[in-house]
């Protein structure tokens, strides 16, 4: 994502806004061995919520996953 760092006076220059992504193990029950996904730190609070497979299937239905 791109964006401005605004100085005091008003003085713009370009930044780039980095992504809050981390590498987490998780373990699935259905494959009984840990998965390792890049995902963000609202990421892991949806999957703890939810559980891995409903949030991996959810989002297989929105179209965010492609698994090969």
């Amino acid at each position: 994502m791109k964006g401005n760092n605004v100085a005091h006076s008003k003085l713009r220059t370009k930044r780039d806004f980095s992504l809050n992504l981390k590498r987490k193990k998780f373990w699935s029950e259905e494959e009984q061995r840990f998965v390792t996904l890049r995902v963000s730190c609202k990421g892991m609070r949806i999957i703890r919520k939810n559980g891995l497979e409903a949030t991996v299937k959810e989002a297989q239905k929105k179209g965010y996953v492609n698994l090969v």
